[in-house]
């Protein structure tokens, strides 16, 4: 599998992502994918569900140093003193000792971004993350956090997708050598029944969902990391790394429309 190479951390290409996975379902999932060769678990305080990844991590026998796991910290709990309670709980409910990147999850109103990344940084500097990082982060605030501020920002995870256009954040994400991690890559299923998707499918042998897949992994500076319980969906995932996309292929999905969110930023009260 392909990594990234960002402020002294490899980070897998492709990942699990589990939002809405839970208890004994998120578990096996993760259990699964480990067996199938996932290195990078991405999860988050707000998921509700760093327990039983921490289980099934315990339980793959991979060693630590081959796995990549992502958490994050709530808007709620951006004050200094709640972000090393939300970190220290978190890293208790994986069982870890450590993470590999630490993000703060949405941008929140009246936050106050130096002490935020100071503590970040505390927590990095003491080995508790080996990176930290943001997501949901506009160009503006990215302005702040990597210009002004400084900090050592290791990727900054969006929503991006065949049906989104993301130019703008990419250009200045790359021009800085920050990766950008694709969530919901798949347009939350939408992908899938897309029949332009299908099509191209067809051509190389692969399902829409794949194609999506690769599109996004065939772009400099990308990570892309789908959920999928099912063991099914997950070797798929890893099989799309395999497909080769042509120039009219891209030229077909350039032409897809690049207005569908599935997550609304208007939910995180600092987007412009």
């Amino acid at each position: 599998m392909e990594h990234l190479q960002t402020q002294r951390i490899s980070l897998p290409r492709l990942g699990l992502g589990t939002f809405r996975l839970q208890g004994d379902a998120c578990r096996t999932a993760v259990e699964n994918a480990l067996g199938l060769g996932y290195r990078h678990i991405d999860t988050a305080e707000m998921y509700g569900n760093e327990e039983p990844i921490g289980d099934a991590i315990a339980a793959s026998g991979v060693a630590r140093k081959d796995l990549h796991v992502t958490t994050k910290v709530w808007n709620e709990n951006l004050a200094p003193a709640a972000i090393r309670r939300a970190f220290d709980a978190s890293l208790k409910k994986l069982g870890l000792d450590h993470v590999d990147l630490y993000l703060v999850h949405w941008p929140a109103k009246n936050m106050n971004l130096p002490a935020m990344f100071e503590t970040l940084t505390m927590l990095k500097q003491e080995g508790f993350t080996r990176a930290i990082g943001v997501a949901n982060f506009n160009i503006a605030l990215l302005k702040t956090v990597v210009e002004d501020i400084k900090a050592p920002i290791a990727c900054n995870q969006v929503e991006y997708h065949v049906m989104l256009d993301q130019t703008p954040l990419r250009r200045y994400l790359a021009a800085r050598a920050i990766p950008l991690v694709a969530y919901c890559p798949l347009a939350q299923g939408r992908a899938a029944s897309d029949p332009t998707l299908m099509a191209i499918g067809r051509k190389h042998g692969a399902s829409a969902a794949q194609v999506a897949l690769k599109w996004l992994l065939d772009q400099d500076g990308v990570a892309a990391i789908p959920k999928a319980s099912r063991v099914e969906s997950q070797q798929a995932n890893l099989d799309a790394q395999h497909i080769g996309l042509d120039d009219e292929d891209m030229k077909a999905i350039a032409a897809l429309p690049k207005d569908r969110r599935c997550v609304n930023p208007g939910f995180a009260p600092a987007w412009d």
